[in-house]
């Protein structure tokens, strides 16, 4: 367990479950197959790392990890260095609500703010409007069970799940947000 009190780790339960249900829901298929298998993954408000890191045992292709707090970016480069994880990861000290822009956009976004301080939609919003999500690109924020989300309609919700103290939040783009191509047809 982290020293710092404002680190507080997804739970076992939530992060097991948070990957059964990518790799295993048809809805939240990646271009290659079941998430996070190939995907390049943001791992923002990261803390110690680890629901990154957990993508990237499950395959993932490469790990950013974005977070402002310099004793949280200490836990991941720890966390990171103990698992020899180097060559496929970034670690950037930035805020998640005012991230800048990204080295390309990215197929799977965590997010797993501070629970309470209303944080998910700013970030969400701001990561969107700076490129940081691809089309099709599927978001997972965990906040606390009882925790009200305003989810930016540029973003869909796909699942909504509680799991003790925590719940998943699965959203995707909208597709007018990047171009809906799909044919209708007329009546």
């Amino acid at each position: 367990m982290p020293e710092d009190t404002q680190v507080r780790p997804t739970s076992d339960r939530a992060r097991e479950a948070l990957f059964n249900i990518l790799g295993h829901d048809p809805e939240l298929r990646g271009e290659n197959g079941p998430l996070p298998r190939d995907a390049i993954v943001l791992d923002a408000f990261a803390g110690t790392g680890a629901l990154g890191l957990e993508a990237l045992s499950r395959g993932a292709e490469h790990i950013t990890f974005l977070d402002n707090r310099a004793e949280s970016l200490k836990l991941v480069e720890q966390n990171v260095k103990n698992m020899n994880a180097r060559s496929s990861t970034d670690i950037l000290r930035r805020d998640a609500a005012n991230p800048g822009k990204p080295g390309r956009p990215y197929d799977l976004i965590l997010m797993d703010p501070p629970y309470g301080e209303n944080l998910s939609a700013p970030a969400l919003s701001a990561l969107e409007k700076n490129g940081w999500i691809k089309p099709e690109a599927i978001v997972v924020i965990e906040v606390a069970a009882k925790e009200n989300v305003d989810i930016p309609s540029e973003f869909r919700l796909l699942k909504d799940r509680k799991y003790g103290a925590a719940r998943l939040i699965f959203l995707r783009q909208n597709p007018d947000q990047y171009g809906d191509t799909s044919q209708t047809d007329p009546e």
